[in-house]
Parts: structure tokens; sequence; C-alpha cells
């Protein structure tokens, strides 16, 4: 009996040792990094990621700011003839708040890298910004959205999935600045964070070419979603990248445009759509300046009226009798 206690004991304490060893925090890191800001112990240290995030809140901020100075202060020409008013602080609210989007992203964030699950060199601070990396994350992020985004539309999952996933997204037909994030978790999900993680695990970055991809990246996203055309439209649309108004094609059409910030994927496909070629959209050359009716984005004022036309009849007053039509001499004659 006190043989067989003593096994039990030895069989228990060698259990132990091998779960406490399993689980040392102790062991040699993934990824051997010079420094504290690449380590804290077993744990990635939250520096870069912390830097990361902030990068891309403050290119939000600016893009926030960029988009009101332009409604506000400059001649801007609506992408669709349609006017959309809506009040500026809800827009940038929801913008900002929207779980199946800029939250889910940060989470995603914070996940991947505190879990030590991205490649080893986004944990590196040294070398500087090779400029091809960050255009390359910029190319292979939109190709992929574009191939899921065709999938979600009209992959082997059916309208189903569709319906679930990216319909939600799809009730802007006359898209704001601010929708660019709208979307529904599985549509997150699917087309934004699967290639997000492809990209990480293809293009091995450092932490700064990773943190200016994401601030590129999703400023980008929300500028083509914008109701309004941008100055650079014109050079964008001669290269073949994305544009307000390319965009616009699909939110309108659906079958169109399938890519964000890079038209290339569509014309080789055959899904390009020209922006000219949809009836809603504004083909005038007529700019607008909002002033300060951007503060609560009122539908803009009436053009004034040309001083040489004819003055319209005053209306009555409040309070005042309206002046009755006289009747026929047909009726006056049935009344008498």
């Amino acid at each position: 009996m006190a043989t067989t206690s003593q096994d039990g004991a030895v069989w228990l304490e060698a259990a132990n040792a091998t779960l406490n060893a399993s689980a040392s925090f102790d062991r040699p890191p993934r990824c051997a990094l010079d420094g504290t800001w690449g380590r804290w112990g077993r744990w990635p240290s939250p520096v870069g990621l912390t830097l990361g995030i902030l990068a891309v809140l403050v290119a939000q901020v600016v893009l926030v700011l960029y988009h009101y100075a332009r409604l506000r202060w400059c001649a801007t020409r609506r992408v669709q003839t349609d006017a959309r008013p809506y009040a500026f602080t809800e827009g940038m609210l929801s913008h900002f708040a929207n779980l199946g989007g800029i939250l889910m992203m940060v989470a995603y964030l914070i996940v991947t890298w505190m879990l030590d699950v991205m490649p080893c060199s986004y944990y590196h601070y040294d070398g500087g910004v090779r400029w091809w990396m960050v255009g390359a994350q910029v190319c292979s992020q939109d190709f992929l959205m574009f191939a899921l985004h065709l999938f979600e539309h009209k992959g082997p999952l059916g309208p189903e999935f569709y319906r679930k996933s990216h319909k939600p997204h799809h009730r802007f037909v006359n898209p704001r600045l601010f929708d660019a994030f709208d979307g529904s978790v599985p549509d997150t999900f699917c087309m934004i964070l699967i290639p997000l993680a492809t990209t990480a695990q293809l293009l091995h970055a450092n932490v700064w070419e990773y943190m200016l991809f994401g601030s590129l990246w999703s400023s980008w996203l929300c500028l083509i979603h914008s109701e309004v055309h941008h100055p650079w439209d014109a050079a964008f649309r001669y290269l073949g990248l994305g544009t307000a108004a390319d965009h616009h094609v699909h939110h309108r059409t659906f079958i169109y445009n399938y890519g964000h910030t890079m038209m290339w994927w569509d014309r080789l496909a055959g899904t390009y759509r020209k922006p000219e070629l949809i009836r809603q959209f504004n083909k005038s050359d007529d700019y607008e300046r909002r002033g300060e009716a951007v503060s609560d984005f009122e539908p803009s004022p009436p053009p004034a009226a040309d001083p040489l036309a004819p003055a319209a009849p005053a209306a009555p007053a409040n309070g005042a009798p309206k002046q009755r039509r006289s009747a026929s001499p047909a009726v006056r004659k049935r009344a008498a």
C-alpha cells in the first residue's frame, strides 16, 4: 500500500513538473529581440501596438478635419446628383464607435500582436521605412479584398451569405465618408480582417511600415466613400487608383468596381464601370460651398434669385386671412 502511494506521488510530481515546464514563462521567446521595446519577458511589448493604434487614430482625426474643412470652406462637387444631408457630429461618432468597423479592427490588432502570432519582423524597430513594402502591403490588401468582395457577392455560399454579411453595407446607395467601416461583423471579418492577416503573413514588414500602411490604407478606404470629389481624383483615375466616384459606382449598381484603392483588378476581370456612365451621377461642373451649414449639414440653400427677374407675389403674413378666389359666373348663378 505504501509502495502504491509512493508511485502515485512520483507520478503526480512528474506530471506537475511537465505542466510547469510547458507553461513556464521563462522559456525563450519566439522572437528574440534586443531592447525593451521588442519584448517584455515572454510577451511582446505593447509599445509598438500602442504606437500603431495611435498612428491610425491620428490619421483618422486628420481625415475628419480635412473633410470638415473641405465642406465648410471649399467649393466641392458632389459625386451623385442627389444630396444626402446629415448631421456631421452624428456621422463622426458613428464612424468611430461602429462595432463592425474600427472597434473590431482595433480588437484584431490587439489580439494578433499580444498573442505573438505576427511574423517576427513586425516586432522590429530597426531599418526605417521601405516605401516599396508599404506599397506592396496596400496592393496585397486591395487584391485580397477584391477577391473576397467578389466572393461575398457571387461566391458559392449563395445569396443568404451575402444578405447576412455584405448587404447591410449596401444600404448606402449614396454613401458618405463616414460609411466606410459601417458594415456587419461577418463582412468586416471576411473582407477586412482575413486580408489583413494574410497580408501580414505574406509580407514581412517592420513596425514602422506596418503602422504607415494601416494609416494610409484606412484613410484611403474612407476617402473613396466620400460624398464629394477630391482634388487628386483626376490623377488617380489616370493611374487606375480608386476614387470616390469609382466606389460610388459599386454602391449604386452592386455589380461593378469591386476593388477599393485600386481599379486594376476590375479592369483585368472586366468588372470596371466608368462613373460617367451612371445615370444618377453628377456630370455638371457646378461647385458649391456649404459654409456654416456644414455644422448641422442642412441642405444647401437655394441659389440667390436673379435681381433682374420679376418679383414673385408676396406670401400672406402669418394669421392673415387668405384671399378667396372669385367664383365663376356659373357657380354664382347656381348659388343664387
